[in-house]
């Protein structure tokens, strides 16, 4: 029965003291919440123990619990509102390449990609590898308000006045920062993509 109740009636119900719908809602979000917090954590140690903080502070806070946004939205806010007090806490050990994404979410950001677009043949296999190392850079380039939207949309499937909630910002600046980040990803990957093509193209000529 749990499995067919939406995310905010689950909630409800948990509030309440019925664990069974605290493990429904695990199962539909613990993933997706950790990947989000893997994308936009500087410290691949931190993951973790924002993660678990998050389910302790939803815990915490179930008693207050009123369903004005959607859940995840509300999840979400939870665990970035975490990030940021670690960040703030450790503001003045962070390098400066911390600030930027952890790398540690390539390897799901390869999986979203490589599922949707599964490919036959070898040739096939490698310009799609090519195709996501290049745009893997790209993103990697960007602003990290641009990286959040770009993730929240892309990854995790939010709308925009979803990412607006969690991010705490205006719906027109959601949008804003999603236009600029494609903008900039059109003109980040062209160069890329064409060194990319050139070293292709020498392999080729030494085959040869």
């Amino acid at each position: 029965m749990s499995s067919t109740l939406p995310d905010e009636t689950l909630m409800l119900i948990y509030r309440d003291g019925d664990i069974n719908a605290f493990q429904e809602l695990y199962r539909r979000h613990s993933r997706g919440l950790y990947m989000f917090i893997l994308w936009r954590s500087p410290r691949r140690e931190w993951v973790d123990e924002i993660t678990q903080e998050t389910w302790g502070s939803l815990h915490d806070a179930r008693a207050r619990y009123v369903a004005q946004a959607t859940f995840r939205t509300y999840l979400f806010q939870i665990a970035r509102n975490k990030l940021i007090d670690q960040l703030r806490l450790h503001r003045h050990t962070l390098l400066a390449s911390e600030l930027g994404r952890s790398d540690e979410g390539d390897a799901y950001f390869d999986e979203v990609v490589n599922a949707e677009q599964a490919v036959d043949t070898a040739e096939e296999k490698m310009d799609s590898k090519q195709r996501l190392a290049w745009l893997n850079t790209a993103i990697k380039a960007l602003p990290s308000e641009q990286r959040e939207a770009l993730a929240l949309q892309h990854f995790s499937g939010m709308s925009l006045e979803e990412i607006a909630q969690v991010t705490v910002t205006p719906v027109e600046t959601v949008k804003s920062r999603l236009r600029y980040a494609m903008r900039k990803l059109r003109q980040l990957a062209e160069p890329i993509a064409n060194s990319m093509d050139e070293a292709n193209a020498a392999e080729e000529i030494q085959h040869d």
